[in-house]
Protein backbone atom coordinates (compact mmCIF):
# COMPACT_ATOMS: atom_id res chain seq x y z
CA UNK A 1 0.00 0.00 0.00
CA UNK A 2 2.92 2.58 0.82
CA UNK A 3 4.54 1.50 -2.38
CA UNK A 4 1.44 2.32 -4.59
CA UNK A 5 0.85 5.89 -2.33
CA UNK A 6 4.65 6.59 -3.02
CA UNK A 7 4.02 5.91 -6.92
CA UNK A 8 1.13 8.46 -7.05
CA UNK A 9 3.20 10.92 -5.13
CA UNK A 10 5.75 10.89 -7.73
CA UNK A 11 3.78 10.51 -11.00
CA UNK A 12 1.35 12.97 -10.30
CA UNK A 13 3.57 16.23 -11.02
CA UNK A 14 5.08 14.88 -14.06
CA UNK A 15 1.07 14.57 -15.09
CA UNK A 16 0.11 17.89 -14.08
CA UNK A 17 3.19 19.37 -16.27
CA UNK A 18 2.65 17.16 -19.07
CA UNK A 19 -1.04 18.29 -18.92
CA UNK A 20 0.38 22.30 -18.50
CA UNK A 21 2.29 21.83 -21.57
CA UNK A 22 -0.64 19.90 -23.26
CA UNK A 23 -2.94 23.27 -22.83
CA UNK A 24 0.12 25.47 -23.73
CA UNK A 25 0.29 23.75 -27.04
CA UNK A 26 -3.53 23.58 -27.38
CA UNK A 27 -3.40 27.63 -26.40
CA UNK A 28 -0.71 28.38 -29.20
CA UNK A 29 -2.91 26.54 -32.21
CA UNK A 30 -6.29 28.79 -30.70
CA UNK A 31 -7.26 31.78 -32.65
CA UNK A 32 -9.51 32.74 -30.16
CA UNK A 33 -7.84 35.36 -27.66
CA UNK A 34 -10.43 34.52 -24.66
CA UNK A 35 -9.52 30.52 -25.74
CA UNK A 36 -6.42 30.94 -25.97
CA UNK A 37 -6.02 32.92 -22.61
CA UNK A 38 -8.02 30.51 -20.69
CA UNK A 39 -5.94 27.49 -22.28
CA UNK A 40 -2.73 29.13 -20.88
CA UNK A 41 -4.51 30.21 -17.23
CA UNK A 42 -5.74 26.55 -17.56
CA UNK A 43 -1.95 25.41 -17.61
CA UNK A 44 -0.71 27.80 -15.11
CA UNK A 45 -2.84 26.44 -12.51
CA UNK A 46 -1.82 22.87 -13.29
CA UNK A 47 1.73 24.47 -13.01
CA UNK A 48 2.52 27.24 -11.18
CA UNK A 49 5.91 27.38 -12.45
CA UNK A 50 4.89 26.42 -16.80
CA UNK A 51 6.82 30.32 -17.93
CA UNK A 52 5.63 29.41 -21.20
CA UNK A 53 2.49 29.37 -20.56
CA UNK A 54 2.96 33.10 -18.71
CA UNK A 55 4.93 34.19 -21.60
CA UNK A 56 2.14 33.27 -24.10
CA UNK A 57 -0.73 34.61 -22.06
CA UNK A 58 1.60 37.98 -22.08
CA UNK A 59 1.78 37.62 -25.79
CA UNK A 60 -2.36 37.19 -26.15
CA UNK A 61 -3.20 40.07 -23.29
CA UNK A 62 -0.90 42.55 -25.52
CA UNK A 63 -2.59 41.19 -28.68
CA UNK A 64 -5.88 42.80 -27.45
CA UNK A 65 -4.98 45.72 -25.67
CA UNK A 66 -4.82 44.50 -22.27
CA UNK A 67 -1.10 46.14 -21.51
CA UNK A 68 -1.11 45.77 -17.75
CA UNK A 69 -2.01 42.08 -17.49
CA UNK A 70 1.17 41.13 -20.19
CA UNK A 71 2.98 43.30 -18.54
CA UNK A 72 2.56 41.38 -15.46
CA UNK A 73 2.56 38.18 -16.93
CA UNK A 74 5.87 39.13 -18.45
CA UNK A 75 7.32 40.51 -15.02
CA UNK A 76 6.82 36.47 -13.81
CA UNK A 77 8.79 35.04 -16.31
CA UNK A 78 11.51 37.59 -16.10
CA UNK A 79 11.55 36.82 -12.07
CA UNK A 80 12.61 33.49 -12.71
CA UNK A 81 14.30 33.57 -16.01
CA UNK A 82 14.73 36.95 -17.75
CA UNK A 83 15.54 36.69 -21.25
CA UNK A 84 16.19 39.20 -24.26
CA UNK A 85 12.66 37.92 -25.67
CA UNK A 86 11.06 38.87 -22.65
CA UNK A 87 12.36 42.04 -21.50
CA UNK A 88 11.63 43.41 -25.52
CA UNK A 89 8.11 42.68 -24.73
CA UNK A 90 7.55 44.12 -21.39
CA UNK A 91 9.06 47.17 -23.25
CA UNK A 92 6.78 47.27 -25.90
CA UNK A 93 3.70 46.46 -23.59
CA UNK A 94 4.91 49.92 -21.24
CA UNK A 95 5.48 52.10 -24.40
CA UNK A 96 1.93 51.08 -26.07
CA UNK A 97 1.26 52.74 -22.21
CA UNK A 98 2.73 55.71 -23.21
CA UNK A 99 5.46 54.69 -20.13
CA UNK A 100 8.33 55.70 -22.08
CA UNK A 101 10.86 55.61 -19.35
CA UNK A 102 10.17 52.10 -18.42
CA UNK A 103 10.21 50.78 -21.77
CA UNK A 104 13.65 52.80 -22.42
CA UNK A 105 14.85 50.25 -19.72
CA UNK A 106 13.44 46.85 -20.61
CA UNK A 107 15.05 47.73 -24.52
CA UNK A 108 18.34 48.67 -22.65
CA UNK A 109 18.05 45.22 -20.45
CA UNK A 110 17.15 43.48 -23.07
CA UNK A 111 19.97 44.73 -25.42
CA UNK A 112 22.40 43.58 -22.24
CA UNK A 113 21.62 40.06 -22.81
CA UNK A 114 21.46 40.15 -26.72
CA UNK A 115 23.82 42.62 -28.19
CA UNK A 116 22.77 41.87 -31.74
CA UNK A 117 19.28 42.42 -30.70
CA UNK A 118 18.29 45.17 -34.22
CA UNK A 119 14.67 45.23 -32.89
CA UNK A 120 15.72 46.61 -29.16
CA UNK A 121 17.85 48.64 -30.90
CA UNK A 122 15.55 50.21 -32.60
CA UNK A 123 12.98 50.19 -30.20
CA UNK A 124 15.45 51.84 -27.78
CA UNK A 125 15.73 55.02 -29.99
CA UNK A 126 11.90 55.26 -30.53
CA UNK A 127 11.73 55.54 -26.78
CA UNK A 128 14.29 58.17 -26.61
CA UNK A 129 12.56 59.99 -29.22
CA UNK A 130 9.43 59.94 -26.91
CA UNK A 131 11.60 60.95 -24.00
CA UNK A 132 12.92 63.83 -26.22
CA UNK A 133 16.68 62.59 -26.24
CA UNK A 134 16.87 62.87 -29.76
CA UNK A 135 20.57 63.06 -29.25
CA UNK A 136 20.69 59.50 -28.18
CA UNK A 137 17.49 58.64 -30.94
CA UNK A 138 19.70 59.89 -33.57
CA UNK A 139 22.79 57.80 -32.33
CA UNK A 140 21.14 54.68 -32.03
CA UNK A 141 19.26 55.02 -35.43
CA UNK A 142 22.90 55.70 -36.93
CA UNK A 143 24.56 52.20 -35.42
CA UNK A 144 21.27 50.39 -37.04
CA UNK A 145 21.49 48.73 -40.69
CA UNK A 146 19.56 51.80 -42.84
CA UNK A 147 15.99 50.79 -44.00
CA UNK A 148 13.28 53.16 -45.16
CA UNK A 149 11.74 53.05 -41.12
CA UNK A 150 15.30 54.17 -40.10
CA UNK A 151 15.84 56.97 -41.93
CA UNK A 152 12.13 58.05 -41.63
CA UNK A 153 13.02 58.12 -37.58
CA UNK A 154 16.18 59.89 -38.09
CA UNK A 155 14.50 62.16 -40.13
CA UNK A 156 12.30 63.23 -37.23
CA UNK A 157 14.79 63.22 -34.60
CA UNK A 158 16.64 65.86 -37.06
CA UNK A 159 14.17 67.60 -36.95
CA UNK A 160 13.51 67.87 -33.58
CA UNK A 161 17.15 69.07 -33.17
CA UNK A 162 16.24 71.91 -35.86
CA UNK A 163 19.13 70.22 -37.97
CA UNK A 164 16.96 70.48 -41.15
CA UNK A 165 19.55 69.80 -43.84
CA UNK A 166 20.06 66.42 -42.42
CA UNK A 167 16.24 66.26 -41.94
CA UNK A 168 15.44 66.52 -45.09
CA UNK A 169 18.18 64.13 -46.29
CA UNK A 170 16.29 61.46 -44.44
CA UNK A 171 13.41 62.47 -45.33
CA UNK A 172 14.40 61.97 -48.68
CA UNK A 173 15.74 58.34 -48.20
CA UNK A 174 13.59 57.19 -47.23
CA UNK A 175 11.14 57.79 -49.82
CA UNK A 176 14.49 56.31 -52.20
CA UNK A 177 13.90 53.06 -50.09
CA UNK A 178 10.25 53.13 -49.95
CA UNK A 179 8.20 55.50 -52.38
CA UNK A 180 5.18 54.87 -50.11
CA UNK A 181 2.05 57.32 -49.01
CA UNK A 182 3.24 57.23 -45.42
CA UNK A 183 7.23 57.86 -46.27
CA UNK A 184 5.99 61.08 -48.95
CA UNK A 185 3.20 62.34 -46.11
CA UNK A 186 6.20 62.62 -43.61
CA UNK A 187 8.40 64.84 -45.50
CA UNK A 188 5.22 66.95 -46.91
CA UNK A 189 4.49 67.41 -42.56
CA UNK A 190 8.31 68.37 -42.29
CA UNK A 191 7.90 71.09 -45.23
CA UNK A 192 4.85 71.95 -44.06
CA UNK A 193 6.94 72.86 -40.80
CA UNK A 194 9.48 75.06 -42.71
CA UNK A 195 6.92 76.81 -44.85
CA UNK A 196 7.98 74.97 -47.97
CA UNK A 197 4.23 75.08 -48.85
CA UNK A 198 4.60 74.21 -52.83
CA UNK A 199 6.94 71.24 -51.69
CA UNK A 200 4.55 70.28 -48.80
CA UNK A 201 1.56 70.46 -51.56
CA UNK A 202 3.47 68.12 -54.41
CA UNK A 203 4.28 65.69 -51.50
CA UNK A 204 0.82 65.25 -49.91
CA UNK A 205 -0.36 65.05 -53.81
CA UNK A 206 1.76 62.01 -54.16
CA UNK A 207 0.64 60.66 -51.01
CA UNK A 208 -3.04 61.03 -51.54
CA UNK A 209 -2.75 59.50 -55.09
CA UNK A 210 -0.62 56.30 -53.73
CA UNK A 211 -3.06 55.88 -51.11
CA UNK A 212 -6.66 57.69 -51.11
CA UNK A 213 -7.75 56.67 -47.97
CA UNK A 214 -5.27 58.80 -46.55
CA UNK A 215 -7.98 61.70 -45.93
CA UNK A 216 -5.35 63.49 -43.68
CA UNK A 217 -2.85 64.08 -46.94
CA UNK A 218 -5.77 65.84 -48.32
CA UNK A 219 -6.41 67.65 -46.02
CA UNK A 220 -2.90 69.02 -45.91
CA UNK A 221 -3.06 69.60 -49.56
CA UNK A 222 -5.96 71.75 -48.93
CA UNK A 223 -3.90 73.74 -46.10
CA UNK A 224 -0.39 74.06 -48.52
CA UNK A 225 -3.06 74.89 -51.74
CA UNK A 226 -4.80 77.72 -49.42
CA UNK A 227 -1.51 79.02 -48.22
CA UNK A 228 -0.21 79.38 -51.52
CA UNK A 229 -3.37 81.37 -52.64
CA UNK A 230 -4.78 78.65 -54.47
CA UNK A 231 -8.13 78.83 -52.82
CA UNK A 232 -10.31 77.17 -55.72
CA UNK A 233 -7.77 73.76 -55.29
CA UNK A 234 -7.53 74.14 -51.59
CA UNK A 235 -11.78 74.71 -51.75
CA UNK A 236 -11.86 70.73 -53.55
CA UNK A 237 -9.56 69.45 -51.14
CA UNK A 238 -11.89 70.23 -48.09
CA UNK A 239 -14.29 69.23 -49.49
CA UNK A 240 -13.55 65.65 -50.15
CA UNK A 241 -12.78 65.83 -46.64
CA UNK A 242 -15.58 67.44 -45.26
CA UNK A 243 -17.58 64.84 -47.85
CA UNK A 244 -15.56 61.83 -45.97
CA UNK A 245 -16.31 63.18 -42.30
CA UNK A 246 -19.18 65.65 -41.87
CA UNK A 247 -17.63 66.33 -38.23
CA UNK A 248 -14.07 66.90 -39.28
CA UNK A 249 -14.03 70.51 -37.55
CA UNK A 250 -10.56 71.40 -39.51
CA UNK A 251 -11.77 70.41 -42.65
CA UNK A 252 -15.15 73.07 -41.75
CA UNK A 253 -12.82 75.24 -40.66
CA UNK A 254 -10.65 75.37 -44.19
CA UNK A 255 -13.69 75.26 -45.80
CA UNK A 256 -15.05 78.43 -44.01
CA UNK A 257 -11.24 80.69 -44.28
CA UNK A 258 -11.34 79.21 -47.92
CA UNK A 259 -15.25 80.74 -48.85
CA UNK A 260 -13.99 83.89 -47.01
CA UNK A 261 -11.27 84.66 -49.54
CA UNK A 262 -13.53 83.80 -52.46
CA UNK A 263 -15.44 86.41 -51.42
CA UNK A 264 -18.20 83.79 -50.31
CA UNK A 265 -19.76 84.74 -47.06
CA UNK A 266 -22.55 83.22 -46.78
CA UNK A 267 -21.27 79.68 -47.45
CA UNK A 268 -18.20 80.83 -45.50
CA UNK A 269 -20.93 81.61 -42.59
CA UNK A 270 -22.20 78.50 -42.83
CA UNK A 271 -18.88 76.34 -42.61
CA UNK A 272 -18.17 78.07 -39.45
CA UNK A 273 -20.76 77.88 -37.40
CA UNK A 274 -20.66 74.06 -38.38
CA UNK A 275 -16.99 73.97 -36.82
CA UNK A 276 -18.70 75.50 -33.82
CA UNK A 277 -21.37 73.44 -33.86
CA UNK A 278 -18.73 70.58 -33.52
CA UNK A 279 -16.46 71.39 -31.51
CA UNK A 280 -19.06 72.92 -28.58
CA UNK A 281 -20.89 69.26 -28.68
CA UNK A 282 -23.68 69.27 -26.60
CA UNK A 283 -22.19 72.17 -24.42
CA UNK A 284 -23.72 75.23 -26.05
CA UNK A 285 -22.50 77.28 -23.01
CA UNK A 286 -18.81 78.00 -24.60
CA UNK A 287 -18.18 80.61 -25.44
CA UNK A 288 -17.55 81.86 -29.67
CA UNK A 289 -14.41 83.11 -28.39
CA UNK A 290 -10.91 82.20 -30.58
CA UNK A 291 -10.28 79.66 -27.65
CA UNK A 292 -12.64 77.13 -28.60
CA UNK A 293 -10.56 76.33 -31.29
CA UNK A 294 -8.23 76.27 -29.05
CA UNK A 295 -7.44 71.88 -30.44
CA UNK A 296 -7.87 72.63 -33.94
CA UNK A 297 -4.84 72.77 -36.52
CA UNK A 298 -5.49 76.11 -37.13
CA UNK A 299 -5.44 77.20 -33.78
CA UNK A 300 -2.38 75.15 -32.95
CA UNK A 301 -0.27 75.61 -36.46
CA UNK A 302 -1.44 78.53 -38.43
CA UNK A 303 -2.56 81.00 -35.61
CA UNK A 304 -1.41 83.95 -37.53
CA UNK A 305 -3.66 83.49 -40.37
CA UNK A 306 -6.11 81.96 -38.45
CA UNK A 307 -6.56 84.89 -35.75
CA UNK A 308 -6.21 87.75 -38.73
CA UNK A 309 -9.53 86.29 -40.39
CA UNK A 310 -10.97 85.27 -37.16
CA UNK A 311 -13.46 88.35 -36.15
CA UNK A 312 -14.67 88.77 -39.73
CA UNK A 313 -15.81 84.99 -39.55
CA UNK A 314 -17.48 85.47 -36.34
CA UNK A 315 -19.22 88.76 -36.99
CA UNK A 316 -20.51 87.89 -40.69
Amino acid sequence: MKKYTFFFIIILPFLGLAQSNKLVRQGLRATNPEEKINLFSQAIELDPENLDAYFYRGVTKDNIGDYSGAILDYTKVIFFEPTADVYFNRGNSKYSLMDYLGAKEDYEKALELNHEFLEAKYSLAMAKYDLKDYKGAVADLNALPKTAYVYLQLGRSYEALDDYKNALINYSLAIVNDKSSQNFYARGLFYMGINYYKNANEDFTTSFYLDNSNVSALFFKGVSHYLLGEFDLALNSFSVVSQNDPTDFDAQIGLALTYLHLEDPAKAKLNFNKAKSILKGTDLSKPDDINLFENTYWFQNQYSAFNRDFDTLNNI
